[in-house]
Formats: structure tokens, sequence, C-alpha cells
């Protein structure tokens, strides 16, 4: 049979990303890939895959997903979030564990509480042809991923393996952190001396509300208004994923995962690179601080940080039998009941 997973019903936002594709910004194409690389990093050590191999990245609400292949291993990434076997009832794996399903059997994918994003992992990857070398779906050009779009219901998604081996799952001993109440932090901007003073000591000592009109391709934030020295024009030069462009309204747009390769706007700082994923945790409504640090201070960082991603794949352990998580045999315990007075 041929192997495939079948989309039930799609979710909010569910596509098809990987690392993205570098090199090809000079040609006007962005770089695509995943909003949160450690997510998915993280996630494909569970099912044995190299980390930059592409999943699907579900934003906001989940898919229901039937197997259509002998068997297939899957994982799935985020404090909180869980995979529901919806042919075994009360049948529910949490985050950063793998399972193995057979033929036929259904799931569905519920993200972590305050989530905004988080990745399936399939055990050997997908199989779909690249574009410029990479499986990544940049939605505004409809090229990558599953047909250049978003997952829609009855869409069938080829897989590399048709069947998995029989053997112990895996779970990291310790959850990875993904808290995101920290400062992100921010290196100055190539046109930092566009704006006054006072702007640059309020950004880092103000506090933004990213907006509901945020996408792959920014993130828009309210909060303190930075004021231009002059213009807010300028002969538009390079972008980068991170960058914080500054319009005429004052109001600051973080550069994400699908942003364009130029633009006109003054760019007052950019986000670090090993913050941009917990940036892109962040919901609507979420409250950010910006912190600014040098270049070799966020060097330093980088290098800890994927040094820190490494021990967290070399801890991976086998699961220990009986350690899934049982939301039926929950209910059945009734853990709470009756009243408690607060102050016995």
């Amino acid at each position: 049979m041929s192997a495939l997973l079948k989309i039930c019903t799609p979710g909010a936002h569910t596509s098809v990303q990987d690392f993205g594709r570098p090199g090809y910004r000079k040609l006007g194409v962005p770089l695509s890939g995943a909003l949160d690389r450690k997510q998915l990093r993280l996630v494909n050590r569970l099912v044995g895959n190299p980390p930059q191999v592409a999943g699907l990245e579900i934003l906001y609400m989940g898919p229901v997903v039937e197997v259509l292949c002998e068997s297939v291993r899957i994982a799935v990434s985020g404090t909180g979030s869980t995979i529901e076997i919806l042919d075994t009832p009360g049948h529910t794996i949490p985050a950063w564990q793998s399972v193995r399903l057979n033929a036929g059997q259904k799931f569905k994918v519920t993200l972590g509480p305050g989530l905004i994003c988080c990745y399936l992992s399939i055990e050997g990857g997908l199989d779909l042809p690249a574009v410029m070398q990479s499986l990544s779906t940049y939605t505004r050009a409809a090229f990558g991923g599953f047909n250049g779009r978003i997952l829609a219901q009855d869409d069938e998604i080829p897989l590399i393996n048709d069947s998995v081996d029989e053997h112990h799952e895996t779970t990291y001993p310790r959850l990875p952190d993904m808290s995101a109440d920290a400062p992100i932090r921010v290196t100055w901007g190539q046109q930092v001396d566009y704006f006054t003073d006072a702007s640059l000591a309020g950004f880092t000592s103000q506090e933004y509300t990213i907006l509901p009109a945020s996408d792959r391709m920014g993130y828009r934030v309210s909060g303190f208004t930075l004021t231009h020295k002059d213009s807010f024009n300028i002969v538009s030069d390079g972008t980068a994923v991170g960058a914080i462009q500054v319009p005429g309204d004052g109001a600051p747009i973080i550069l994400l995962a699908d942003c364009q390769t130029t633009g006109g706007y003054p760019k007052i700082a950019t986000v670090i690179s090993s913050d941009l994923g917990r940036l892109a945790r962040r919901t609507p409504g979420s409250k950010i601080r910006f912190e600014a640090i040098s270049v070799p201070q966020a060097e330093t960082i980088a290098r800890d940080y994927d040094a820190a991603l490494s021990a967290i794949e070399n801890s991976a352990k086998p699961v220990q039998p009986g350690t899934e998580l049982d939301v039926e045999a929950l209910y059945d315990a009734n853990l709470i009941s009756g009243m408690f007075d607060a102050s016995d």
C-alpha cells in the first residue's frame, strides 16, 4: 500500500516546514521554514530523524490525521501538547514522546496551553519534492511543502516509510524548556541612528503587546511609539529574519520566517537567533519586552544555546512501560471530589 497520512480535519494552519531554504534571498526568495527550529530539531530526535527533516508545523489548532500505511512512528513537540489516539478513548500520548501507530488508526494533535505552534515529526520524513533544496511551504508564492499551501481536508501526505520497526519508544528525562516569559534579546539594527535617544530608551524599557494582525511573515506589536529623527523612508535594503522594522506610525514590525527579502523602513534592532523560537511561541495578546545586547554576547548565547540543545538530544532515553498518560484512568480515579475548606 502507499505510505500516506490522510488529513481528516486540517486544524487552523498546518503546513510542511523544515529548516528553510538559506542561500536564495539574493534571488528574492524568503527563508521560510519552521518558526521554532528548537521544537522541530528536538522532536525529530525522538523519531530518529536528523534535526532538519521536514515535519508538520501546527499553528493555533491541531489536525485529525489517519494512518494509511502499515505503521508509522510520530511525536509532537510543545509542553502540554498531546497526541490523542481516537480509536482508543482516553489513550493520550504526551508531548516529547514517540508512539507507533498502525494502519487505519486516527489521532488528533492538541497544542499545549498558551502555545501558538507545535511540530509533528514522522519517522523517515515526508516523500515530497524539494524546491530549492527545501520542503518548506511558502504560501504567498504557492511553492514548497504540499502543493505550496497549508493542508486541507482529505489531503494525503506521502511518507518515505511504509512501515517502522517495533522497539521502545523514546522520550526526554527532562522536558525541554518552552517558557517564553524572559525579555526578547536584540542587537541594534542597521538604521538605529534614524531614531531619537528617547525612542531607543523606550524601546528597551517599555512593554509591547503582540497584535492579532500577525502571521508567519511578521509580528505586529503595539505599545511605546517610536519616533524617527527625520524621515522614516530609506532606500530599500536587505532584511533578515528577526529584523524589527519601524514604519511611519512608529509601531514596530518583527519580521519572521516568511518575511520579504528587502524593505524600505528603518530597522531599529534584530532579534537574536536563539530567541526567535521563544518569540514565535508567543500568542496574540502576549506582552513582550526587548533587551539590547552586543553582537559578541549574541554569538556566545548562540553557541551555548546549540550546546544546550545537543545535551537535550543526547539525553533521550527509552520510555518505561506503563508511563504513558491514560486520561480515562485519571477521570475514573476521581482525583477531585467533594468540597474543602481552605482554612483547614
